[in-house]
């Protein structure tokens, strides 16, 4: 039965049971405060009856003491009994009447013996045979005579009844307000909770699995207090960091899909030219055996190019996972150093473009791997060859500005569209739509270089307008703290 009455309770809503909860506290709240009162107001009652008893009994012992009888006003249902004591037993006086004397007087007498002993006032209740509850009250009248009245308590109990009747019924009609108003008024504080909770269910029923996921829904019912709005602006912060991640995964998803098609697309035309070129070596091998050296160098050639969109791939791998394997090794070394030797490869393998190395600093040492930042030099200087016409001049530049070091490769090319400028830097993106290789590579140069710099801690910009392009290289000069030395 309780195991049953606490699953029934706890499938109870909250605001009911937030109300029965407040219910059962003030009924325990009313049983303290009636009891208190029922007790109070019986005490109080009692104490005035022997007032009451103790104003009586000095008026009656006057005339007791005066003429030897009892006189004077007397109470309803009220009994009066004298007693002359001798050697501590008493004798009982005849009354004046007999309605005087309950029918058994022997607590009467008891009492009677005691105050003669006590040789005090001595009050006691007792239940009279066939009377009910009565308050006693003996007192000494003279030396030797005492006088035992007795009230009835009928009226105490009566009042005290009625008093806790009253109680039963305001109290209970006063909880039975607090729960039904008080549930009105939590269901209307809890309200936005309940918006919050419909909220979530919309979530749960939205379709998170799509790659462009989004969740519209958000808890914008105001009110319930500081509590309920620091809940809900958790609650739709919470949202939008979903919504931020779900963003980022299915940006994530997209270039994921993208690389591989590029990937797949880029590897497949070597691929091709070495099946083709490896079909034409083994006729040639058979029917024309001077064409064998023109077929396998073609063979190689194609490979070689294989081999180096491999190793692209592979490098821009070890950097995206750079907290678990340092692809740079780190060492002081000479950033103008590097610019002369790279501006020396580019002017012996690129005559067609005048290349301009413009003044800087006859030195500016830096920690970096000297390798793999030749290598964006070499990239950023052969991309500025490749994708402008013959005769384009081509300036690089090395200085310190603040807290690095900045090398601007710039050229004075037609430029990139403005379409294709925030995509430069996307592995497989190339501004030839076409994917001709007559202009261009796979697509990696910029990426990797892109790489290579952040994973020294720098920064790699595009910049310029139509009519020229401008590579900003900007690298701390203090290198980057997590990279290991070789």
């Amino acid at each position: 039965m309780i195991g049953r009455l606490r699953r029934t309770y706890g499938r109870l809503r909250l605001g009911t049971r937030l109300a029965l909860g407040l219910g059962a506290l003030a009924l325990v709240a009313f049983a303290v405060v009636g009891t208190s009162l029922t007790m109070y107001m019986r005490d109080y009652l009692s104490a005035q009856l022997d007032d009451q008893l103790g104003l009586a009994q000095t008026a009656q012992s006057k005339n007791i003491a005066a003429k030897g009888t009892l006189e004077g006003k007397k109470y309803y249902r009220w009994y009066y009994a004298v007693y002359d004591v001798k050697d501590g037993d008493p004798v009982l006086r005849k009354p004046e009447d007999s309605s005087d004397l309950p029918a058994d007087i022997k607590d009467l007498t008891a009492l009677a013996k005691a105050q003669a002993s006590a040789k005090s006032e001595l009050l006691r209740t007792r239940n009279i045979t066939g009377e009910g509850e009565y308050r006693l009250r003996a007192c000494e009248v003279q030396p030797g005579v005492v006088l035992v009245s007795g009230a009835p308590m009928d009226n105490i109990y009566d009042t005290v009844q009625q008093l806790v009747v009253i109680q039963v019924v305001a109290f209970g009609a006063a909880l039975l307000a607090l729960v039904v108003f008080g549930r009105r008024l939590l269901r209307r504080g809890l309200q936005p909770l309940s918006d919050m909770a419909h909220t979530a269910h919309g979530i749960a029923s939205h379709d998170l699995t799509e790659s462009a996921a989004r969740l519209p829904l958000r808890a914008d019912e105001r009110g319930g207090g500081p509590e309920v709005e620091e809940l809900r602006t958790a609650f739709n912060t919470m949202l939008e960091h979903i919504d931020d991640s779900l963003a980022v995964r299915a940006e994530a998803e997209q270039r994921l899909r993208r690389f591989v098609a590029d990937a797949s697309h880029e590897l497949r035309t070597p691929l091709m030219s070495v099946r083709g070129y490896a079909d034409l070596f083994q006729y040639a091998a058979a029917n024309a055996p001077e064409e064998r050296d023109k077929h396998l160098a073609r063979l190689r050639a194609e490979a070689a190019r294989m081999g180096v969109l491999l190793d692209d791939l592979l490098l821009l791998a070890r950097l995206d996972a750079a907290e678990v394997e340092a692809p740079l090794r780190m060492r002081d070394a000479d950033l103008v150093e590097l610019v002369e030797e790279a501006s020396d490869a580019f002017r012996a393998s690129h005559s067609d473009h005048p290349l301009t190395v413009e003044k800087g600093p006859e030195s500016l040492r830096l920690r970096l791997d000297p390798q793999r930042v030749r290598q964006v030099l070499d990239n950023l200087l052969t991309n500025a060859a490749v994708h402008t016409p013959v005769g384009t001049p081509v300036s690089i530049s090395v200085a310190a500005e603040g807290s690095g070091a900045v090398v601007r490769v710039t050229d004075a090319g037609p430029g990139i569209p403005a379409a294709d400028r925030e995509r430069v830097f996307d592995r497989f993106y190339r501004v030839d739509k076409a994917r001709s290789r007559d202009r261009g590579g796979s697509g990696l140069g910029l990426s990797v270089a892109n790489a290579l710099i952040r994973a020294h801690g720098g920064t790699i910009e595009l910049g310029g307008g139509p009519g020229g392009t401008v590579f900003t290289v900007r690298l701390p000069l203090g290198g980057t703290a997590g990279l290991t030395d070789p």
